[in-house]
């Protein structure tokens, strides 16, 4: 038998092998929990004749997903013009 000199090299490590999107994912990943963690004191928000007490991160998510909402249907309605 002959033995391969390369066989005493390393294994790469996990965190080398992830890929610049994952690298992303998991920043993200990061920022959010802590954005999490720095905006869980309740606010009290007013709309029209409706108070709201809730964490700062819920409404906040509340308006990102409505924002991101109103675009999705702003895309289809423009998409479906064009046709």
């Amino acid at each position: 038998m002959t033995r391969d000199s390369g066989s005493n090299s390393a294994k790469p490590s996990p965190l080398s092998r992830l890929s610049l999107n994952q690298w992303l994912a998991l920043a993200l990943t990061a920022i959010a929990i802590i954005f999490f963690f720095e905006n869980r004191d309740k606010v009290e928000i007013e709309f029209l004749l409706i108070s709201i007490r809730s964490p700062m991160w819920l409404i906040l998510l509340v308006m990102f997903a409505v924002g991101w909402l109103t675009g999705v249907l702003m895309l289809r309605k423009r998409g479906a013009s064009r046709k």
